[in-house]
Protein backbone atom coordinates (compact mmCIF):
# COMPACT_ATOMS: atom_id res chain seq x y z
CA UNK A 1 0.00 0.00 0.00
CA UNK A 2 0.95 3.68 -0.89
CA UNK A 3 -0.17 6.73 0.37
CA UNK A 4 -0.36 10.32 -1.58
CA UNK A 5 -0.68 13.45 -0.22
CA UNK A 6 -2.49 16.10 -2.71
CA UNK A 7 -2.76 19.47 -2.43
CA UNK A 8 -5.83 21.28 -3.59
CA UNK A 9 -7.48 24.64 -4.69
CA UNK A 10 -10.71 25.69 -4.84
CA UNK A 11 -13.46 27.77 -5.29
CA UNK A 12 -16.01 26.94 -2.24
CA UNK A 13 -18.87 29.09 -4.01
CA UNK A 14 -20.87 26.70 -5.13
CA UNK A 15 -20.31 23.90 -2.74
CA UNK A 16 -21.20 22.81 0.62
CA UNK A 17 -17.80 22.51 1.96
CA UNK A 18 -14.62 20.21 2.23
CA UNK A 19 -16.32 17.43 4.14
CA UNK A 20 -18.87 15.18 2.19
CA UNK A 21 -22.24 15.57 3.10
CA UNK A 22 -25.66 13.47 2.11
CA UNK A 23 -27.49 15.42 -0.73
CA UNK A 24 -25.08 18.15 -0.75
CA UNK A 25 -21.90 18.74 -3.16
CA UNK A 26 -18.70 18.72 -1.32
CA UNK A 27 -15.01 18.92 -2.17
CA UNK A 28 -14.30 15.59 -0.99
CA UNK A 29 -16.95 13.82 -2.83
CA UNK A 30 -16.11 15.60 -6.39
CA UNK A 31 -12.78 14.67 -5.48
CA UNK A 32 -13.14 11.24 -4.46
CA UNK A 33 -15.69 10.26 -6.92
CA UNK A 34 -13.09 11.22 -9.67
CA UNK A 35 -9.85 9.63 -8.12
CA UNK A 36 -11.94 6.25 -7.47
CA UNK A 37 -13.44 6.53 -11.47
CA UNK A 38 -9.76 7.22 -12.88
CA UNK A 39 -7.73 4.70 -10.29
CA UNK A 40 -10.58 1.47 -10.55
CA UNK A 41 -10.59 1.67 -7.12
CA UNK A 42 -12.64 3.32 -3.97
CA UNK A 43 -10.84 6.01 -2.77
CA UNK A 44 -11.44 7.57 0.38
CA UNK A 45 -9.56 10.53 0.99
CA UNK A 46 -8.60 12.54 4.26
CA UNK A 47 -8.18 16.19 4.85
CA UNK A 48 -6.28 18.49 6.77
CA UNK A 49 -9.29 19.87 7.96
CA UNK A 50 -13.32 21.07 7.37
CA UNK A 51 -13.93 24.34 5.10
CA UNK A 52 -17.50 25.47 5.49
CA UNK A 53 -19.78 26.47 2.74
CA UNK A 54 -18.37 29.36 0.51
CA UNK A 55 -14.88 29.03 2.00
CA UNK A 56 -12.15 28.41 -0.85
CA UNK A 57 -8.65 27.13 -0.41
CA UNK A 58 -5.05 27.85 -1.63
CA UNK A 59 -3.73 25.00 -0.37
CA UNK A 60 -5.89 22.11 1.48
CA UNK A 61 -3.90 19.43 1.88
CA UNK A 62 -5.38 15.59 1.87
CA UNK A 63 -4.28 11.85 1.40
CA UNK A 64 -5.29 8.84 0.34
CA UNK A 65 -3.93 5.61 -0.07
CA UNK A 66 -3.48 3.16 -2.92
CA UNK A 67 -2.24 -0.47 -3.33
CA UNK A 68 -0.22 0.76 -6.66
CA UNK A 69 2.57 2.92 -6.99
CA UNK A 70 1.36 6.10 -9.37
CA UNK A 71 4.14 6.06 -12.09
CA UNK A 72 3.28 8.72 -13.46
CA UNK A 73 1.48 11.49 -10.99
CA UNK A 74 1.38 14.50 -13.82
CA UNK A 75 -0.60 12.37 -16.13
CA UNK A 76 -2.75 11.30 -13.33
CA UNK A 77 -3.00 15.27 -12.17
CA UNK A 78 -4.23 16.04 -15.57
CA UNK A 79 -6.36 13.24 -15.96
CA UNK A 80 -8.07 14.09 -12.53
CA UNK A 81 -8.43 18.06 -13.51
CA UNK A 82 -9.73 17.81 -16.83
CA UNK A 83 -13.18 16.20 -14.78
CA UNK A 84 -12.24 18.42 -11.88
CA UNK A 85 -11.37 22.00 -13.03
CA UNK A 86 -15.25 21.90 -14.40
CA UNK A 87 -16.33 22.24 -10.78
CA UNK A 88 -13.82 24.84 -9.98
CA UNK A 89 -11.52 22.19 -8.19
CA UNK A 90 -8.21 21.88 -9.54
CA UNK A 91 -5.16 19.25 -7.55
CA UNK A 92 -1.68 21.31 -7.71
CA UNK A 93 0.37 18.48 -6.65
CA UNK A 94 0.26 14.80 -5.89
CA UNK A 95 3.22 13.57 -3.47
CA UNK A 96 4.03 10.32 -2.16
CA UNK A 97 4.50 10.28 1.48
CA UNK A 98 5.43 7.61 4.12
CA UNK A 99 2.09 5.78 5.58
CA UNK A 100 3.00 7.68 9.20
CA UNK A 101 1.93 10.64 7.08
CA UNK A 102 -1.69 12.00 7.97
CA UNK A 103 -2.94 15.11 6.49
CA UNK A 104 -4.60 15.84 9.50
CA UNK A 105 -2.91 14.38 13.24
CA UNK A 106 0.18 15.38 11.29
CA UNK A 107 0.19 18.85 10.50
CA UNK A 108 1.95 21.16 13.36
CA UNK A 109 -0.21 24.88 12.01
CA UNK A 110 -2.79 25.79 9.68
CA UNK A 111 -2.92 29.72 8.12
CA UNK A 112 -5.79 31.15 7.10
CA UNK A 113 -6.16 34.62 4.91
CA UNK A 114 -9.09 36.60 4.83
CA UNK A 115 -9.85 39.39 2.57
CA UNK A 116 -11.83 42.49 2.73
CA UNK A 117 -12.50 45.28 -0.24
CA UNK A 118 -12.71 48.21 1.41
CA UNK A 119 -13.95 50.59 -1.42
CA UNK A 120 -17.30 52.27 -2.17
CA UNK A 121 -18.05 50.30 -5.66
CA UNK A 122 -19.21 46.45 -5.24
CA UNK A 123 -16.67 43.93 -6.71
CA UNK A 124 -17.26 42.42 -10.12
CA UNK A 125 -13.70 40.36 -10.70
CA UNK A 126 -13.35 39.99 -7.10
CA UNK A 127 -17.59 38.31 -6.61
CA UNK A 128 -17.37 35.96 -4.00
CA UNK A 129 -13.97 35.70 -3.35
CA UNK A 130 -13.90 39.21 -0.82
CA UNK A 131 -15.94 40.58 2.14
CA UNK A 132 -16.91 43.69 0.04
CA UNK A 133 -17.05 46.65 2.69
CA UNK A 134 -18.01 50.91 2.23
CA UNK A 135 -16.96 51.56 5.54
CA UNK A 136 -13.83 53.02 6.14
CA UNK A 137 -11.70 50.79 8.37
CA UNK A 138 -8.66 52.14 11.05
CA UNK A 139 -5.64 49.85 9.86
CA UNK A 140 -3.90 51.05 13.20
CA UNK A 141 -7.05 49.82 15.07
CA UNK A 142 -7.41 46.72 13.35
CA UNK A 143 -3.47 45.95 14.11
CA UNK A 144 -3.94 47.36 18.05
CA UNK A 145 -7.29 45.47 18.73
CA UNK A 146 -5.69 42.14 16.92
CA UNK A 147 -2.39 41.78 19.40
CA UNK A 148 -5.01 41.28 22.46
CA UNK A 149 -6.58 38.04 20.58
CA UNK A 150 -2.44 36.65 20.01
CA UNK A 151 -1.73 33.98 22.39
CA UNK A 152 -3.83 31.08 24.40
CA UNK A 153 -7.28 32.05 25.33
CA UNK A 154 -10.59 30.81 25.83
CA UNK A 155 -12.13 31.60 22.57
CA UNK A 156 -15.50 29.85 23.23
CA UNK A 157 -17.02 33.44 22.38
CA UNK A 158 -15.69 33.19 19.37
CA UNK A 159 -16.85 29.69 17.86
CA UNK A 160 -19.99 28.35 16.21
CA UNK A 161 -23.04 27.39 18.65
CA UNK A 162 -22.07 23.97 16.89
CA UNK A 163 -18.68 23.71 17.08
CA UNK A 164 -18.18 19.96 18.26
CA UNK A 165 -14.32 20.69 19.66
CA UNK A 166 -13.80 19.77 23.01
CA UNK A 167 -12.32 22.40 24.72
CA UNK A 168 -12.40 26.39 23.31
CA UNK A 169 -8.53 26.69 24.46
CA UNK A 170 -6.85 27.64 21.63
CA UNK A 171 -3.11 29.25 20.99
CA UNK A 172 -3.60 32.06 18.17
CA UNK A 173 0.31 32.09 17.30
CA UNK A 174 -0.05 35.28 14.91
CA UNK A 175 -2.03 37.68 13.57
CA UNK A 176 -1.39 39.95 10.32
CA UNK A 177 -3.03 42.51 9.03
CA UNK A 178 -1.85 43.61 5.68
CA UNK A 179 -3.42 46.74 3.56
CA UNK A 180 -3.32 46.45 -0.10
CA UNK A 181 -4.38 49.12 -1.88
CA UNK A 182 -8.21 48.88 -2.01
CA UNK A 183 -7.54 45.65 0.15
CA UNK A 184 -6.87 44.64 3.65
CA UNK A 185 -5.75 41.29 4.05
CA UNK A 186 -5.72 39.16 7.60
CA UNK A 187 -3.60 35.98 8.25
CA UNK A 188 -4.04 34.09 11.21
CA UNK A 189 -2.05 31.01 11.51
CA UNK A 190 -2.72 28.28 14.78
CA UNK A 191 -1.96 24.81 15.20
CA UNK A 192 -5.96 24.64 14.74
CA UNK A 193 -8.94 26.63 14.89
CA UNK A 194 -12.89 26.51 16.29
CA UNK A 195 -15.42 26.67 14.13
CA UNK A 196 -16.09 30.15 12.98
CA UNK A 197 -13.30 31.17 15.14
CA UNK A 198 -11.56 33.16 12.29
CA UNK A 199 -14.77 34.35 10.26
CA UNK A 200 -15.84 35.60 14.25
CA UNK A 201 -12.17 37.08 14.71
CA UNK A 202 -12.49 39.37 11.85
CA UNK A 203 -16.45 40.55 12.35
CA UNK A 204 -15.23 41.57 15.91
CA UNK A 205 -12.07 43.33 14.26
CA UNK A 206 -14.29 45.09 11.90
CA UNK A 207 -16.72 46.66 14.48
CA UNK A 208 -13.24 48.10 15.86
CA UNK A 209 -12.03 49.20 12.42
CA UNK A 210 -15.39 51.18 12.30
CA UNK A 211 -14.90 52.39 15.84
CA UNK A 212 -18.31 50.57 17.01
CA UNK A 213 -16.18 49.10 19.45
CA UNK A 214 -12.98 50.22 21.39
CA UNK A 215 -10.26 47.70 21.84
CA UNK A 216 -11.64 47.60 25.58
CA UNK A 217 -14.84 46.28 24.20
CA UNK A 218 -13.20 43.55 22.33
CA UNK A 219 -10.86 42.77 25.48
CA UNK A 220 -14.19 42.21 27.16
CA UNK A 221 -16.13 40.24 24.68
CA UNK A 222 -12.89 37.58 24.39
CA UNK A 223 -13.07 37.20 28.44
CA UNK A 224 -16.58 36.86 28.62
CA UNK A 225 -16.59 33.85 27.09
CA UNK A 226 -19.90 34.29 25.76
CA UNK A 227 -20.98 33.93 22.21
CA UNK A 228 -23.94 36.38 22.39
CA UNK A 229 -21.35 38.93 23.09
CA UNK A 230 -19.86 38.30 19.72
CA UNK A 231 -20.34 40.43 16.83
CA UNK A 232 -21.75 39.08 13.62
CA UNK A 233 -18.97 36.76 11.75
CA UNK A 234 -17.78 38.06 8.88
CA UNK A 235 -19.32 36.10 5.23
CA UNK A 236 -17.92 32.70 4.22
CA UNK A 237 -16.73 34.82 0.54
CA UNK A 238 -13.39 36.42 2.07
CA UNK A 239 -12.50 33.41 3.77
CA UNK A 240 -9.41 30.97 2.24
CA UNK A 241 -7.20 28.01 3.91
CA UNK A 242 -4.08 29.31 2.56
CA UNK A 243 -1.53 26.65 3.83
CA UNK A 244 -0.90 23.84 6.11
CA UNK A 245 2.62 23.47 7.99
CA UNK A 246 4.09 20.03 8.70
Amino acid sequence: MFRYQIIVEYDGTNHSGWQSQKNAKSIQREIEKILSKILKIEVNINGSGRTDAGVHSKNQSAHFDYKKLIPNKYKLIASVNYFLNKKNISIKKIIRKNMTFHARYSAKEREYEYIILNRDAPPILDKNKVWHLRSRLDIKLLKKAAKKLIGTHNFNAFRSSNCQAKSPIRTLKAIKIIKKKEKIIFVLRSKSFLRNQVRSIIGCLKYVGEKKWTVKDLEKVLKSKKRNNCAPPAPAQGLYLSKIIY
